[in-house]
């Protein structure tokens, strides 16, 4: 595996939440489910890409920022077009991050949501789209015929850093989906399961195609069949390796994500078993909540013990989102503060412009006293990440108390600005591209392994649009 600008950090700790364990042969690699990685064999595959600020662009103020985020999530499901002309999954992050063509069903998942909350007759057929290449790839996988889903596909041609061209588009030369084998993003893991199977449901409420409800259906029946944990802890475990072995990690995220889906499932098709699976997911995320702190722990390496280090903002976010319980309602108070940053251009290591700064939230815990280096850059403890602060915001939008708008939308105003501020320069399958959210204001460290820099993305993307346009992805009737 290579040695690539997000893959890997001179610092490590234990298998939890978005980290996702994938053995390919003899190589280990630790990806992200959010679409960063963590992977190396040891070789040198040649020039290790470097992120060079680009001049910012002015989107024009709210409406102006929406629309150019619109088409920054549209592009990147069009960046291929004449190799991709059905249907297809968007690139997650630009050509700069150094992953190529790699399209993270996460992403995708976020992406068709927003779209669907845009509402625009030209965002839903982009949505669609997205929507068919989910359904083409559990239908065309290589490998497997029980509707999993991959961790990543690849969705254009690119030569990889040993000099090996990969030619084929989304779908193979031999009709297969292009897995992402070159990175090691073969497993399965839940939360890019539940994803995905929100994303169909909402298409499905949404056009009432019965193709992405069966399709959704498909990936209930796979989470509860392979990772339903009879362990202590309970819950759903993290799901397969890329060899289909199965990884006993437990992450809170990924019960979150399950109860959302599982309660949509449920309404979607009237069936009392998707009750059941809602329920036992929820009975993981009690038990990971600590009251006295108003957080959420990140999950178990074993479905016996908690893991308590770091502790990750998402579950704070996303409980929000998909249980609205008011009890845990303070973990967004502790996360707008316990894990707030702001950014200087002052900063030794901030790789802002000269004289620029932002505010929001980092990822976790451990974000804010890492001094990893990612291919000799050394992270920034105050770097924001933006796809977290856009969760936080409409979190707070979901939550509806008073001062929680203001919040909100003092945290859009941060990424707003980082939206015209950063991320210029830069493409999409070889072709300039603008309006997309950088995935952080400058490099950061999650505390799990990877990073984030200061890319484009689709995900960061997606948030600010769901922020933007007051919608609940993880709520039946949540979107548009």
């Amino acid at each position: 595996m290579p040695d690539d600008p997000q893959i890997h950090a001179t610092t490590r700790h234990a298998l939890g939440r978005r980290t996702f364990l994938a053995l390919t042969g003899a190589t280990a690699a630790v990806v992200a489910g959010a679409g960063a990685a963590a992977a190396h064999d040891g070789r040198s595959w040649g020039p290790r890409p470097v992120v060079r600020p680009g001049p910012g662009h002015h989107h024009g103020g709210r409406a102006g920022a929406e629309r150019a985020a619109v088409a920054f999530v549209r592009a990147a499901a069009d960046a291929y077009p004449t190799i991709n002309t059905g249907p297809r999954l968007a690139q997650s992050y630009t050509d700069e991050l150094g992953l190529f063509s790699t399209a993270f069903v996460y992403d995708n998942a976020l992406a068709i949501c927003a779209l669907l909350g845009d509402g625009r007759r030209s965002s839903v057929d982009s949505a669609r789209i997205i929507g068919d290449g989910l359904v083409f790839a559990q239908d065309h996988d290589p490998d497997h015929a029980d509707g999993r889903l991959r961790q990543g596909y690849n969705v254009g041609p690119y030569v990889f850093y040993d000099g090996n061209p990969q030619p084929d588009g989304f779908v193979r030369a031999d009709g297969y989906a292009n897995i992402g084998w070159q990175f090691g993003f073969l497993g399965t893991a839940v939360g890019d399961m539940a994803w995905p199977g929100i994303a169909l449901l909402q298409l499905f409420r949404a056009t009432r195609d019965p193709r992405y409800l069966d399709a959704a259906r498909r990936i209930g029946e796979w989470i509860t069949t392979n990772t339903w944990s009879t362990a202590p802890l309970g819950g759903f475990s993290f799901g397969v390796d890329g060899g289909n072995v199965p990884v006993p990690n437990g992450s809170t995220e990924h019960n979150v994500d399950c109860v959302a889906f599982f309660t949509m499932l449920r309404k979607a098709t009237g069936d009392r078993r998707w009750t059941d699976a809602a329920e036992h997911a929820l009975a993981f995320v009690d038990l990971m909540w600590e009251p006295r702190s108003s957080w959420f722990w990140t999950g178990t390496n074993d479905g016996v013990e908690i893991n308590r280090d770091p502790v990750p903002l998402d579950p704070a976010t996303w409980s929000r989102l998909a249980i609205r319980e008011r009890r845990y309602d303070g973990a967004l108070d502790w996360a707008a503060t316990a894990l707030a940053v702001t950014d200087d251009a002052a900063d030794a290591t901030s790789q802002l412009p000269d004289d620029a700064r932002l505010s929001g939230v980092t990822f976790s815990s451990a974000s804010l006293t890492s001094t990893a280096q990612y291919n000799g850059v050394t992270v920034h403890p105050q770097g924001v990440w933006l796809e977290g602060t856009a969760q936080l915001a409409t979190s707070l939008l979901d939550r509806d108390r008073r001062g929680d708008r203001q919040q909100a939308e003092s945290l859009l105003q941060q990424v707003r600005r980082a939206q015209d501020m950063l991320g210029g320069g830069q493409n999409l399958g070889g072709n300039p591209v603008s309006g997309g959210v950088v995935a952080a204001s400058s490099l950061l460290d999650s505390g799990f392994g990877f990073g984030y820099f200061q890319v484009q993305h689709v995900g960061a993307t997606s948030w600010f649009l769901l922020a933007s346009t007051h919608s609940n992805p993880m709520r039946w009737g949540g979107l548009r």
